[in-house]
Formats: C-alpha cells, sequence, structure tokens
C-alpha cells in the first residue's frame, strides 16, 4: 500500500494493467477462464466482445453497458468472466479488417449458448446470409422453420447476441423498409452501406 502511494498516477495506472495482465494470463494458464472478454475499437465506439472456448459468443455495442453485459455473462454463462484481450486477437484482426472494407467473412467460430430453440434457428440462418446480400425476416422464418413466425423472427433478431458477426442488418422488411436493429438505424445503415447493399 504504501508502494503505491509513492507511485504517480500514470506509474499507478501502468502498474494496475500490468497486473491485470499478469492475472489473466496466470487464470488462463491454469483454465479458469470460462469467458474472455475484451474491448475492440469500431467506428461506433468500443464494442464488448466475449469468447467461450467454442467461440464468439457476445459482441456488444457501446450503449449496452459493460457492466451489464458482463453481469449477463456471468449469469448466464459462468461468474468466471476474465477481461483477457490475447484471446480475442483474431476477433478484433476480423472486425478492423471488416470495418476497413478488406474482410466480406468471419472466419472465427460462434458460439450460440446465449439463445435457444426458434431464437437460434433464426440467428443460424441469418449468419448464413452472404456479405453483400439482404433477406426479408419472413424469409429468415422460413429458413428457420416457420414462414408464418416472422414476427418472432424479428423478435429473435432483435436480441441478437452477436450483431454485425450474425449479421442481423441484413434483414428487412418484405417491402424493403430497413425494419429494426439492436444497434439502432443509424448503425444498420453504416454496415449496410459498408457492404455495398443500400
Amino acid at each position: 500500500m504504501k508502494d503505491l502511494r509513492r507511485l504517480g498516477r500514470a506509474d499507478a495506472d501502468a502498474a494496475s494493467i500490468r497486473a491485470a495482465a499478469m492475472l489473466a494470463t496466470r487464470a488462463e494458464h491454469e483454465g479458469l477462464v470460462d469467458v474472455a472478454t475484451a474491448r475492440v475499437p469500431s467506428p461506433f465506439g468500443e464494442l464488448i466482445v466475449a469468447t467461450t472456448p467454442r467461440g464468439l459468443v457476445r459482441l456488444a455495442y457501446p450503449n449496452e453497458g459493460r457492466d451489464e453485459v458482463l453481469e449477463e455473462l456471468a449469469s448466464a454463462l459462468s461468474p468466471r468472466v476474465l477481461e483477457a484481450p490475447r484471446r480475442l486477437d483474431e476477433v478484433r484482426r476480423e472486425l478492423e479488417e471488416y470495418f476497413e472494407g478488406r474482410r466480406r467473412r468471419f472466419e472465427f467460430p460462434v458460439d450460440y449458448a446465449l439463445t435457444r430453440g426458434f431464437t437460434q434457428r433464426v440467428l443460424r440462418a441469418t449468419a448464413r446470409i452472404p456479405f453483400g446480400s439482404v433477406s426479408t425476416y419472413m424469409q429468415v422464418a422460413g429458413r428457420a422453420g416457420n414462414p408464418r413466425a416472422y414476427r418472432a423472427a424479428g423478435n429473435a433478431l432483435a436480441s441478437n447476441p452477436i450483431p454485425i458477426v450474425v449479421p442481423c442488418h441484413r434483414v428487412l422488411h418484405s417491402g424493403g423498409g430497413l425494419g429494426g436493429y439492436t444497434g439502432g438505424l443509424e448503425r444498420k445503415r453504416f454496415l449496410l452501406s459498408l457492404e455495398g447493399t443500400l
């Protein structure tokens, strides 16, 4: 404690960052991390991303609130959630390439553990919509097994825990209207413009 009081603010911050990195490294080495998180820069601000050993499980926009996202992960998956940016290097790199217009497909695996039933089927169908294409709520509902459940498909997409990667922004109303979007319509327009479909 005395050592910390002697340190200047910048030195204390650096020491804190080093200690957190050492803790994350040791926890990973000892198999104590079930969910690794990191912050990733984007045109929308800092995204929160989380991965399990099976793949990317969560991508949150800045307005979702970091504490709320961590609470959700801890209660739904495991309390062993730790910021471990190195485990998300591939995700960070691919997202960066996507936002720069150099990537059309994500290669890292996705973990649908935060979803169940029809919602999961809708998200899996949505994940198959290729870059530069769009689909409708009705088409996605049909691919998920029930074409009449287009409203339920819309609700499933509204609760998508992995936007951008599971591209719910590529789903529109049958008449061509944008519909809704988890991250807001401005973000949906931005993503569709980035992909050349708007």
